[in-house]
């Protein structure tokens, strides 16, 4: 059995190494691993410390403009021509516990090798869940979602954080690839949520596979024409590429549902620009 496992990177040198060591480190999953790295312009010598450390790995090295969906797509499609068994996706700062592929396999297995199998993964420090399964818990709210705490039995998700996730050869070929139309995020919770309306369930593996420290929220810019300006980058909320998500999942009111975070985004910078600040009246 052979399984593809994708990641991109860009300028986290040690973590990239590190996962890709805890990768090599699995035992017991039976399996022969193709890794294939894109590497999005790093500058401080990730694509070249892989490439020393993890001489079967292949680096694709793009320019800094290609962020995670896109990356993804790229290591994805080339791990494709090797026709594996499975897809391993793994984000570049998750470190994989001993025997945690094993376990994914398990479940793929118990599954029947016919679903999305997630695996959650913890904050390093105080061991909470960060990233991994997650549920859209209202129907009222449907583009709102609620993280899944792994349990002992596998759980079931609508969709998923891209973190740790292993797709079968059969999964992706009836599901497809990572939208195109998604440069950084939205991605994985798209291909999830398509994955379900083909008919794909979304299976939570038990326990955590590893820790991952969650991202810290971006503050709201001082001023509605600064906050204006980070929303519509690659890493805020590019308003075509939310459109496109609230269009597809919103359902009859996803046009209120697609201009409520920058109406919200916008009134706090302009509070946090009005509130006075320290020894001011």
């Amino acid at each position: 059995m052979r399984i593809g496992v994708a990641l991109t990177c860009h300028d986290r040198r040690e973590r990239t190494l590190s996962c890709l060591g805890r990768v090599a480190a699995q035992t017991g999953h039976g399996s022969d691993l193709d890794i294939v790295v894109v590497d999005a312009g790093s500058s401080d010598g990730t694509a070249t410390a892989v490439a020393d450390r993890f001489p079967a790995a292949e680096v694709i090295r793009t320019g800094a403009d290609v962020y995670w969906n896109a990356g993804m797509r790229l290591a994805l499609a080339r791990a494709a021509t090797r026709d594996p068994d499975h897809y391993l996706w793994l984000n570049d700062d998750t470190d994989l516990d001993p025997g945690a592929l094993a376990r994914l396999l398990e479940t793929s297995r118990w599954a029947g090798d016919a679903a999305i199998v997630v695996g959650s993964v913890r904050d390093p420090v105080t061991g909470t869940t960060t990233y991994g399964g997650v549920t859209r818990p209202r129907t009222t709210r449907p583009l709102h979602f609620a993280l899944v705490e792994p349990g002992g039995d596998p759980r079931p998700g609508d969709t998923m954080n891209g973190n740790c996730v292993l797709v079968p050869r059969a999964v992706a070929r009836r599901v497809g690839e990572l939208d195109p139309a998604f440069s950084h995020g939205m991605g994985d919770f798209d291909y999830g949520l398509r994955a379900a309306q083909a008919g794909v369930p979304v299976w939570i593996a038990p326990g955590t596979v590893g820790t991952c420290a969650r991202n810290a929220p971006a503050r709201p810019a001082r001023g509605p024409l600064r906050e204006l300006r980070r929303l519509r980058g690659p890493k805020g909320l590019p308003p075509a590429e939310w459109l496109r998500f609230a269009r597809r999942w919103g359902g009859p009111l996803w046009p209120v549902y697609g201009t409520a975070p920058y109406v919200r985004a916008l009134s706090l910078s302009t509070l946090a620009l009005v509130r006075p600040g320290p020894g001011r009246p």
